[in-house]
């Protein structure tokens, strides 16, 4: 199995002296060797099922970013409450530590995971610890540390294990190159972002591992995923998110992308249906490890005129960040997502009204909103 390899010295300073909210520890990466282990190279696939009384036992990682905390919502009301560990590097808010288990999890410290692993004998995995498009560009090292690095021990991990694995991709996974309305789950896909880039690499890496060691994995391709009760992370799609929090505290917007920028995007709790619906999936109905997923596709314009249905005052100016706009001119209009619809049941719930009408149902205290009502 792989070596995590030394970053050296500049990139070990590097990750002392940064900080970001993407669930890793921000230390130096000790060349680390997994334990020996011999894995059949024909080994096939192997779908571990479970009985209502013997749940999956999981762990999030990177549990404190924009996913981790309604997953282990949606997970704990379906498996029980002690059956899902959440976990980061981060504090986490009373209401989360207090919802369930949490525990201090570094994906870039190989042993400290494994015994995390080993001790709380978890069969599910839900890899979501990274650095957004944005951030990642900002911070080359730090992505390739976080993204990559971390990967490759969680990948170890699940193989040894024998985990169920789930990595999300992105529509950040495509490139300039790449078919872009509709974009296929099958493609050429070469994208110019550090983060772009990670993601293609976990997607063949997890591939790789499901055919050479019969690793469980599982991976979808999210498009922007919009919520109320977290705040932008540093994504190119975030604009879709901060104009609900802007419209509702000042009544104002600046919109970083232009108007006409289309992009697919998708409710939080879609997003996280789907992403249980594929863990649960039957290995036979799987024709592939990464899928598509899609629910609506719209501009900030579009958006615009939606929220203002609700906020009719907003006022919106666009000032473009010619660096968030050429990731999101490399990236899908709207994706293809009829493989997952076919094999496993996917459909959405949340169209664009039915978005924006449930964001303010959730941020509705605001008095502008209860006098546009």
């Amino acid at each position: 199995m792989p070596i995590v390899r030394n970053l050296g010295r500049a990139a070990s300073q590097l990750l002392q002296s940064s900080g970001c909210g993407c669930g890793v520890s921000l230390v130096p990466v000790r060349a680390i060797g997994v334990s020996p282990r011999q894995v059949a190279s024909d080994a096939s696939f192997h779908s571990v099922t479970f009985s209502e009384s013997d749940h999956p036992r999981v762990l999030i990682t990177g549990g404190l970013g924009q996913l981790g905390v309604g997953l282990a919502k949606l997970l704990r009301k379906r498996f029980g409450k002690n059956n899902v560990i959440l976990s980061d590097i981060r504090k986490p808010a009373d209401n989360v530590f207090y919802s369930g288990p949490f525990i201090f999890a570094d994906i870039l410290d190989y042993k400290n995971l494994r015994e995390i692993v080993v001790n709380n004998r978890i069969t599910w995995l839900f890899h979501y610890s990274a650095l957004l498009s944005a951030v990642g560009e900002a911070n080359v090292p730090l992505a390739r540390a976080v993204n990559i690095t971390g990967l490759h021990n969680v990948l170890d991990i699940a193989a040894e294990h024998n985990l169920r694995l789930f990595v999300p991709s992105t529509i950040g996974a495509f490139g300039p190159t790449s078919p872009r309305d509709p974009t296929p789950d099958l493609c050429i896909q070469r994208p110019r972002t550090i983060y772009g880039v990670s993601k293609v690499h976990a997607e063949l890496m997890g591939e790789y591992y499901h055919y050479r060691y019969g690793l469980d994995f599982r991976c979808l391709r999210y498009p922007g995923i919009i919520s109320a009760d977290s705040q932008p992370g540093g994504g190119t799609t975030d604009y879709a998110v901060k104009i609900f929090h802007d419209a509702m505290k000042t009544g104002k917007f600046k919109c970083y992308l232009r108007p006409d920028t289309r992009l697919p995007m998708m409710y939080i709790d879609d997003c996280l249906k789907a992403t249980l619906e594929i863990m649960e999936a039957p290995a036979e109905a799987l024709t592939m490890r990464t899928y598509n997923i899609n629910a609506m596709s719209f501009t900030p314009e579009e958006l615009a005129q939606e929220v203002q249905k609700y906020v009719p005052e907003l006022q919106i100016t666009y000032s473009v960040d010619q660096v968030r706009q050429a990731i999101a001119d490399s990236w899908p209009m709207n994706f293809d997502d009829s493989n997952a619809r076919r094999d496993w049941g996917w459909k959405h719930d949340y169209d664009l009204p039915e978005l924006v009408t449930t964001m303010f149902s959730y941020l509705g205290s605001d008095s502008r909103i209860a006098q546009a009502n």
